[in-house]
């Protein structure tokens, strides 16, 4: 199999996404083409070997995994303009928001073989939730495609149907983590701490309370309790984070994402 990847789009996720896979050494930089209409930004990436080209055309005919990354808007003029050019041996992998697999085969022509892929920020630093949804594709790819997003962090399959749901509860939902760290940085502030310890107490104390769920799998209810002691100062800060809507309101938060990008 042709493992050559080429990324159409070379924007902070395109790039990331090769930088990673550089990183990882999942493939070599001369395995990798990421196309851009301005190069001055990806010489970085070629200095490292990985082939860049202003032509999208150029991306087609170097690799069978074609990641697309580029913009919702220009969907339709930048995949409309390749459909002569795919073969039923390409695979498409689109990381764009809101274009359906079957949005996609229309654009793509040809193409059996479509992933949905939904990463989040995160994967600039090899620690994204990417969810993966597929049409088409046989095992061979599906493992390597799958393989190559595990460079970048963890991975899930999912139905295409829940892609909405994952573009929030993976996607969004790093800004919501974001707005948590924030809060508790200016609470840090105000019972004393200054801003630069305050965000690293901060922000270690929530990567450390998600290792905690990842590695030993458990509850956030179970790890709550372990802090929770009885008159404690915790359960009178939950209580009143509670008493003040904290949960409903992060739900509500969740739904009103949801039905945004469901509903438009």
């Amino acid at each position: 199999m042709n493992q050559n990847i080429a990324i159409i789009g070379g924007g902070n996720l395109g790039a990331s996404i090769a930088e990673g896979l550089i990183e990882s050494a999942y493939v070599q930089p001369q395995q990798l083409m990421v196309t851009k209409r301005n190069l001055n930004t990806l010489k970085a990436l070629a200095d490292k070997g990985v082939k860049v080209s202003i032509n999208n055309q150029d991306a087609l005919a170097f690799a069978h995994i074609i990641i697309v990354a580029i913009k919702p808007f220009q969907m339709q003029e930048v995949l409309g303009g390749l459909k002569e050019l795919f073969t039923p041996q390409h695979v498409v992998v689109s990381v764009v928001t809101g274009y359906s697999i079957p949005q996609i085969k229309t654009l793509v022509g040809t193409v059996p073989a479509v992933v949905r892929a939904m990463p989040n920020t995160a994967i600039a630093i090899q620690e994204s939730m990417t969810c993966l949804a597929a049409a088409g594709v046989d095992e061979t790819n599906k493992t390597f495609i799958e393989g190559m997003f595990q460079q970048l962090g963890e991975v899930v399959w999912i139905d295409e149907q829940l892609m909405d749901a994952a573009t929030v509860l993976a996607a969004c939902a790093t800004a919501y983590a974001m707005r948590y760290i924030r809060a508790n940085i200016q609470g840090g502030i105000q019972i004393g701490f200054d801003a630069k310890t305050a965000s690293q107490i901060a922000a270690q104390t929530v990567k450390g309370a998600a290792e905690l769920l990842l590695q030993k799998n458990t509850h956030p209810e179970a790890e709550i309790d372990k802090v929770t002691t009885p008159k404690g100062c915790t359960i009178a800060g939950l209580n009143e984070m509670e008493h003040q809507g904290f949960s409903s309101s992060l739900i509500k938060g969740i739904v009103a994402s949801y039905d945004k990008i469901s509903k438009g």
